[in-house]
């Protein structure tokens, strides 16, 4: 029997997750059209279920990307989202409703591409730029004005401006910066970024400004927000050739269409050109042009009733699946990948796609030799969708991940707790090479000099096998290898003994333990204090510490009790490596066990150093005052923190007395 309550019940959980993944986390699992079809069916029930309480239904309000280790500030004007279509019916039926509103008017639309980036609003007063806001929850969003000042074209005056101007429009990354992070990763045996919009996110919501410049991202107003005196402007059309005036990059197109018939037009015709657009584009944006009539038509608790977003289907090709490629990751996981017949889409030539792993290719039962349809949404990481089996040789036979891997030499074991398989040969070549660039990476041991070309020649000429063999390394073996001559051979030996006085933390990262990263390591290494203690830990010990639950728990212990993997640690403290946090004892501190809170921006120290200075002396950084709190470290632009820090009469440093309470400790 229909149960409508539990569906409902259950598509806002399902929504909520999707929500958290992809404004928190930037690392969404499903695309638009996934998404907006979940949403679309969770209307459609509560709609015939009145009777329940929907006030906090996901289809009544925006998403939120606020964090909480940054300062918030409200919106003057709210950040709404936008009612969407991918229909040409419906979004005629926008317009008609419109004319029904409006008999007497001639309404025109301006219709603008839809950029699939991070919105962003940007405060000037007086014309100077003061804040940069992301969207938050619509009313509210998180202060990221330090890493938003290096973008190219941020005005920080404007000339003859409003008293006081809300700038919207959004933050993205070009195709080709995306692809130079992702190369960069590879090489390191990192994970790649799914597409350049997450990146995006991600990035504009890292904690280290200097972290953040290194990737370039770029930015396109079209909006604004609240604007005073208020009648500044009358019509959208106005706004784009003021930005373009005071500086801002602006769309490169827009379209002023008499009626919706011919803004449907406009859309079509910017179906043709947004290909050779600067940004990435998944749509059109359709708004009344006219301001007195869009303050009349209002607007629902979540988006304005006068615009509409028209979403294009993402781009699907048929091509022929030449065969299904296997890559190594560093800690021995093998990734499936299709290699495609080179195939047109969303601009560029598509000729791999991801398969994700085993349990996706049994699901979709995926065959080499296959006709696959192959989807590109925006600029994301091509994924096979489907087989087209109708076009199926008739000797296909099912892909067999365990015996393929056989035919290839490789000596691989499915992970019992995860649908991966792992290399089990610690001799396999592949898997030595991402092992040591992953320990050389900057996140984990930071040896300049040390890079692909490197590692790959050190393996192939069996110099080193593992990250203790490094150390063993002489200038006379690197002047033997390809491009080395005496000063590259003299910077890589000082760049390895520089390595080994590196932060405990960061060679438990380094060392490449399944499903420990950079933060577990920080974790194990305030807890523990020595890499000897992780060592010997019991799993009932390891899943003490915050952030280590059962699964991490197990591999840290499975992986020091192998016996290489013991003969590798005596050998990294023999070589003189550092064994020991650096962190002050608990008891030797009077910082120790205190909680601090950052908020705004510091002018000499970046968030990361400042909580490091916090963690050596025992300390913890927190994200958000509370009646715990011992400490709040206030910069420029210190918000709600700030005053809530106030109101609970929490002692407030500036960034000298902070460094003067740290030295005293």
């Amino acid at each position: 029997m229909p149960n409508p309550q539990k569906d409902i019940v259950k598509l806002r959980a399902e929504i909520a997750k999707h929500d958290r993944l992809y404004y928190k986390d930037a690392t969404p699992s499903i695309d638009d059209q996934a998404y907006d079809r979940l949403k679309a069916e969770l209307a459609e029930l509560e709609l015939a279920s009145p009777e329940f309480d929907f006030s906090d239904s996901p289809t009544q309000s925006v998403g939120d990307d606020r964090l909480e280790a940054f300062v918030s500030y409200t919106h003057r004007v709210p950040m709404l989202s936008l009612d969407n279509t991918y229909s040409m019916e419906e979004l005629i039926e926008f317009g008609r409703r419109l004319e029904k509103r409006f008999p007497e008017q001639t309404l025109n639309y301006l219709v603008e591409p839809k950029i699939d980036g991070v919105a962003v609003s940007l405060t000037y007063e007086q014309g100077q730029f003061v804040r940069a806001v992301s969207r938050g929850n619509g009313a509210e969003g998180d202060d990221i004005t330090s890493n938003v000042r290096p973008i190219a074209g941020l005005p920080t005056t404007i000339e003859n401006a409003p008293d006081i101007l809300e700038v919207r429009g959004e933050i993205y990354m070009r195709h080709e910066e995306f692809e130079r992070i992702n190369t960069i990763r590879k090489a390191e045996g990192q994970q790649l970024y799914a597409n350049p919009r997450n990146l995006a996110a991600g990035t504009i919501k890292l904690l280290d400004p200097a972290e953040a410049s290194a990737r370039k991202l770029d930015m396109v107003l079209y909006g604004v927000g609240a604007c005073e005196p208020a009648r500044y402007f009358s019509h959208q059309a106005e706004i784009q050739e003021k930005l373009k005036g005071w500086g801002f990059s602006v769309l490169e197109k827009i379209w002023l269409s008499d009626g919706i018939e011919q803004a449907w037009t406009s859309i079509e015709e910017l179906d043709t050109l947004r290909q050779d657009f600067s940004y990435p584009t998944d749509g059109a944006v359709v708004k009344l042009d006219d301001f007195r009539l869009q303050d009349e038509a209002g607007f629902t608790s979540k988006a304005p009733r006068w615009a509409i977003a028209y979403k294009f289907e993402a781009e699907r090709a048929e091509t022929f699946l030449k065969e299904i490629s296997l890559q190594i990751g560093r800690t021995g996981a093998v990734t499936p990948v299709a290699i495609l017949e080179p195939v047109q889409l969303a601009g560029t030539t598509v000729s791999r796609a991801t398969l994700h792993n085993e349990d996706e290719i049994r699901r979709k039962d995926i065959r080499p030799g296959d006709t696959v349809l192959v989807q590109k949404a925006g600029e994301i990481i091509p994924q096979v969708l489907g087989v087209i089996k109708s076009k199926r040789p008739a000797d296909s036979q099912p892909f067999d991940f365990g015996a393929h891997l056989a035919s290839l030499g490789i000596v691989a074991e499915r992970d019992p707790t995860e649908a991966v398989w792992r290399i089990t040969s610690k001799d396999d070549p592949i898997r030595q090479q991402r092992a040591l660039q992953h320990f050389a990476s900057r996140a984990c041991m930071d040896i300049e000099n040390l890079g692909t070309a490197v590692v790959e020649q050190l393996v192939s000429r069996g110099l080193a096998k593992n990250q203790a063999d490094l150390y063993t390394l002489n200038t006379e073996q690197l002047l033997g290898l390809e491009k080395f001559a005496e000063k590259s051979a003299t910077n890589l030996i000082a760049a390895l003994k520089t390595s080994k006085t590196r932060a405990l933390w960061q060679l438990i990262h380094g060392l490449g333990i399944p499903h420990v990263g950079k933060q577990s390591a920080k974790d194990l290494e305030a807890h523990f204090k020595s890499l000897d203690a992780i060592a010997s830990a019991t799993e009932e010990q390891l899943e003490k510490v915050d952030g280590v639950g059962s699964i991490m728990a197990q591999s840290l212990h499975a992986w020091f009790t192998e016996p290489d993997h013991v003969t590798l640690i005596d050998r990294l403290r023999d070589y003189g490596l550092n064994f020991q946090s650096d962190r002050i004892e608990t008891g030797d501190s009077a910082l120790a066990g205190k909680i601090f809170v950052l908020t705004g921006s510091l002018p000499n120290l970046t968030r990361s150093e400042a909580s490091e200075m916090i963690e050596k002396v025992g300390g913890r950084a927190s994200s958000s005052v509370s009646k715990k709190t011992d400490y709040v470290i206030a910069g420029e632009a210190s918000g709600s923190k700030y005053a809530k820090a106030v109101k609970l009469e929490i002692q407030i440093l500036d960034e000298s007395a902070f460094q003067a309470l740290i030295s005293a400790s």
